[in-house]
């Protein structure tokens, strides 16, 4: 039995992304899709004093509408400088910031990544790797690529050897499973709810922020707080 997911590269995803990647065997960023503007893809959510705040990393998007995610380059490199400085005012006093600063810091000082698919997929790759993550993680272009929708998606697990495909629920609106099924597919939609609170900075508690909002305030017992990923 081989589970696979596959999703788009979204910026410091929050818990439920991980949860989705440590519960398959194979988790495949599918970064030819479109991008799409005022999504996750290159933004996510932090807490602050004074509420919830974007943090967005600059993109090129002028004439290029139909640009895919993988096609998609960072505008101004002094994003991360930005972005950093905004984790250290809002988290610096956190129980566990210098330990994932240790590893973190290093993404927004000393790379300087080009494209957006790239930085996702390196910041992803470093949160699991924190978290005792093992699942494979391989991009789509390693894939032949056919036409259709569900069709695209079924051959991708047909080609990774998938007997089961996991997939958010918000693709029922337009998966059509009976694809699924004649390549011997099982399709089981992945539950984001029923978690529970987790030590949270700055008033009321709040589930939809990147993850490095547990990570700085729960460190290496940030498993006790998720659904798949063990400690």
């Amino acid at each position: 039995m081989k589970k696979v997911a596959i999703l788009q590269s979204n910026y410091i995803p929050w818990k439920g992304y991980f949860d989705l990647i440590a519960a398959v065997d194979e988790f495949i960023l599918y970064d030819d899709m479109q991008y799409t503007r005022r999504d996750w893809r290159n933004r996510n959510k932090i807490k602050t004093p004074q509420g919830l705040q974007w943090l967005t990393v600059p993109v090129q998007v002028k004439g290029k509408y139909l640009q895919s995610i993988r096609e998609t380059e960072i505008r101004d490199p002094a994003w991360s400088e930005e972005h950093w400085k905004a984790l250290v005012c809002n988290y610096g006093r956190s129980p566990y910031f210098t330990e994932v600063a240790t590893w973190l810091e290093p993404y927004y000082r000393d790379r300087t990544d080009t494209h957006l698919s790239a930085l996702n997929r390196a910041l992803i790759e470093a949160v699991c790797c924190y978290l005792g993550i093992t699942t494979t993680i391989r991009n789509s272009w390693e894939y032949q690529l056919i036409e259709g929708k569900t069709e695209r998606l079924a051959d991708l697990c047909r080609q990774a050897q998938a007997s089961e495909y996991l997939s958010g629920p918000a693709a029922q609106a337009y998966l059509d499973e009976s694809i699924f099924a004649a390549q011997d597919i099982k399709v089981t939609w992945f539950d984001y709810g029923s978690y529970g609170e987790h030590p949270q900075l700055w008033g009321e508690f709040v589930h939809d922020v990147t993850i490095l909002d547990m990570l700085f305030n729960c460190g290496p017992e940030t498993p006790k707080y998720m659904r798949y990923v063990r400690a």
